[in-house]
């Protein structure tokens, strides 16, 4: 069933995410945001049903500074490749499968980077970054005057299907994006252009959050 209905995605479709996937990918590593091999990428094609859809996403272990013809790979909504393929999805394929599932979004990116991996251990016994007043909240169009969100925080096991319950029991509709403890955030949007954009803001917002804890505790 997979197979068939990845067959009957227009090929330009397929394409353009692609190409689309790819400037993301090389912006991103133009600002260092993909140290290591670290961090994925992807982006739904075709529909979508909760229990049917596929997505292009990163190969495992790639330099993400380079672009070649195997930067990426087509899967189902089981993380199982739709193509025959040498290339190996990213290992954390199956929670970019739960964000599908539970948000239906079109497009999920995800970096490792000092600031949310200090702030996500920081306030690890919280669960969650606590983000008050800050003009970036907007991204996720939340227009409240001093609006307040919390950036749920959960485990980062070993063993990858260990923390997708975790994702199901934590994620916030309200907040388009999810922390891995010491590992990094995951963004998502409608499509790559709005993943994007939130991913920045949330950037934005854990160095906000660590240099105001810095400066409260510089005032006690």
């Amino acid at each position: 069933m997979s197979g068939s209905a990845f067959a009957a995605i227009a090929a330009e479709e397929k394409q353009r995410v692609l190409a689309e996937l790819g400037e993301l990918k090389a912006h991103l590593a133009s600002r260092g945001l993909f140290p290591g091999t670290s961090g994925n990428l992807s982006a739904r094609v075709g529909g979508f049903q909760p229990d049917r859809f596929h997505f292009a996403i990163t190969a495992s272990g790639r330099d993400k500074s380079r672009s070649t013809p195997e930067d990426f790979l087509f899967v189902d909504q089981d993380g199982k490749p739709v193509e025959t393929t040498a290339l190996k999805p990213s290992a954390e394929t199956l929670i970019h499968c739960e964000i599908y599932r539970l948000t239906g979004c079109g497009a999920i990116a995800h970096v490792h980077t000092v600031f949310n991996n200090v702030v996500s251990e920081w306030f690890w016994e919280r669960r969650a970054v606590p983000v008050c007043g800050v003009e970036l909240i907007k991204a996720f169009n939340i227009w409240e005057e001093e609006a307040s969100i919390d950036i749920p925080i959960v485990p980062n096991y070993a063993d990858i299907p260990r923390i997708v319950p975790e994702v199901t029991a934590r994620l916030d509709p309200r907040v388009p994006g999810i922390l891995l403890r010491k590992h990094g955030i995951y963004a998502w949007g409608r499509d790559i252009a709005e993943a994007k954009k939130h991913l920045e803001a949330f950037e934005f917002l854990f160095e906000y959050v660590y240099r105001w804890e810095l400066l409260r505790s510089g005032r006690r």
